[in-house]
């Protein structure tokens, strides 16, 4: 499973009622995948994974795998206490995913020996590949990285962290495993086009766009970008885009999330609130958000 391009991650819609709209999901998916997404990961962070059922997941799961059809790898996520992140990991094999993006244990802080643990225990619940999510409470020095890198099933590091010298020598420590030549790294921060830049530098060219989600214009113009060394292009949509989102994210905690719901409505396709304990943005905030997109999309000559 080798990913390129930039890789989507969808919001999970909710209807009316508040339960899982998979009509308007699949459609998320849809025009996602038509824009150009490298991956579907379903169910994950900007999918509320935090606020699913695990029925809703492997039903999220099921709508992704069929709406893709093949044309890109579809992963689900798993978590949290071992007993539930080995049924998530179950459910969403059954529901024919290409792999699983693993989020660390709940709330505990464990010894590096246990995150290793962790790791084997979910990995031995399906046959599926596993990315693991190094964030929160899952800080990996660069020996037990490569430890769980060796794993059978694990194919990939996704970092939350964003110490950029401590994954830099992660990825060297993995790197120096021996079979770990086409182990990938992902740089999984909030808004990740921030640092992207940075990321590029130690060798994780991989990131997660949010902001794909509901302006993939603008998400592929940057990656392109980046990809090229145009840095004037690089530098405008960091300076005039992505630095007034990350300010607007970061006035209320949840708005990595509930502001991307409210980016994919803007651009036409209705797909609820979030749930508790994220709030929905303001409408202050909704109209900068749109003002932001609309200039976004100009730069960009979309």
């Amino acid at each position: 499973m080798k990913f390129q391009g930039v890789l989507f991650f969808p919001v999970t819609p909710f209807a009316a009622d508040g339960s899982l709209d998979e009509e308007r999901l699949a459609q998320h998916i849809d025009n996602g995948v038509a824009a150009g997404a490298g991956g579907v990961f379903v169910a994950c962070g900007t999918g509320e994974f935090h606020a699913l059922t695990p029925e809703e997941i492997e039903r999220a799961t099921r709508v992704a795998v069929e709406t893709t059809s093949g044309r890109v790898p579809v992963l689900a996520a798993a978590g949290g206490p071992v007993p539930v992140a080995r049924d998530h990991a179950a459910r969403v094999a059954r529901a024919g995913a290409d792999g699983i993006l693993l989020l660390p244990p709940y709330l505990v802080t464990a010894p590096q020996q246990g995150l290793v643990r962790y790791v084997e225990e979910v990995t031995s619940a399906s046959d599926l590949p596993v990315v693991f999510y190094q964030r929160g409470t899952a800080r990996l020095t660069e020996e037990t990285a490569a430890e769980i890198a060796a794993l059978p099933k694990v194919v990939g590091l996704k970092d939350g962290l964003g110490d950029i010298e401590r994954m830099h020598r992660v990825v060297r420590a993995v790197r120096a495993v021996p079979g770990t030549e086409d182990f990938q790294f992902f740089n999984g921060l909030p808004t990740a086009e921030m640092t992207a830049p940075a990321y590029q530098g130690i060798g994780v060219s991989l990131y997660s766009s949010a902001v794909f989600a509901f302006a993939p214009e603008i998400a592929l113009a940057f990656h392109g970008a980046l990809a090229a060394g145009d840095r004037p292009l690089v530098e405008t949509l960091l300076d005039e885009f992505y630095g007034p989102l990350v300010q607007l994210r970061d006035e209320v905690p949840g708005y990595a999330v509930a502001l991307v719901k409210s980016g994919v409505a803007l651009r036409g396709l209705d797909v609820g609130g979030v749930r508790a304990p994220l709030v929905d943005p303001a409408p202050e905030h909704i109209a900068r958000l749109s003002e932001l997109i609309d200039h976004g999309l100009e730069v960009v000559g979309a």
